[in-house]
């Protein structure tokens, strides 16, 4: 069983999962976001992905979180997303251990973990936000960078802290999102990437192949 549903604070989903009997191993694809994730009593941060994880719980696991999209999560948390991007950290190597411990304790660990990030809510960044609704329309991060003033430099800097990584991956991360949505709509894959943003049907089978780690056919069954 999963749910997800709007968090109130703005560009963060909140979300549970209760592991069924019989569920294999889990693959994750990355989406420009990080989460914080309490597990059966445990907290922990993921970070941003590069690349997919694969995640097996045993049945009956209970899983409760916060995704944070647009780069507001390491405001939240306190550190660079560059500092954790392709790991899963402790939560108490971030924070003091009395307040992790009263998240991982509490009855709703949802309303535990949002309570905690609205104390520590930084704000939106309105460049990353931009950045990140133009990687998911395909747009070059270019055009951000001239609409909001910034040089490359400048803007790879701001991604790297946002997001874990320049705007190039998050651009190939979204465009990977964008295929495997239409791929799950039914289109064939010739069109999946021309509309995703792919060269042709080899580019999208490479970057499927490198960033899931298994081809699109195999992702979609």
């Amino acid at each position: 069983m999963y749910q997800e549903w709007a968090s109130a604070l703005p560009h963060v989903v909140a979300w549970r999962s209760v592991t069924p009997p019989g569920a294999g191993p889990k693959r994750i694809l990355p989406d420009g976001c990080l989460d914080l994730i309490w597990q059966d009593g445990t907290v922990f941060v993921a970070g941003p992905d590069t690349t997919a994880q694969i995640g097996l719980a045993p049945a009956g696991s209970r899983h409760a979180a916060l995704r944070f999209g647009a780069g507001t999560g390491p405001g939240v948390l306190g550190v660079p997303a560059c500092e954790v991007v392709d790991q899963r950290v402790p939560l108490d190597a971030l924070w003091p251990a009395a307040e992790v411990r009263a998240i991982a304790e509490a009855g709703d660990p949802v309303a535990a973990l949002t309570a905690a990030a609205r104390r520590r809510w930084q704000g939106t960044d309105p460049v990353m936000v931009a950045l990140a609704g133009a990687a998911r329309r395909g747009l070059p991060a270019g055009v951000v960078a001239e609409r909001c003033g910034l040089s490359a430099r400048q803007l790879q800097r701001r991604s790297n802290n946002a997001f874990g990584y320049g705007p190039k991956t998050l651009h190939r991360i979204m465009r990977l999102q964008r295929a495997v949505m239409l791929g799950r709509a039914g289109r064939p894959f010739a069109t999946v990437s021309a509309e995703a943003g792919f060269a042709d049907q080899a580019h999208l089978a490479r970057e499927v192949r490198a960033m899931a780690g298994v081809p699109l056919t195999a992702l979609l069954r």
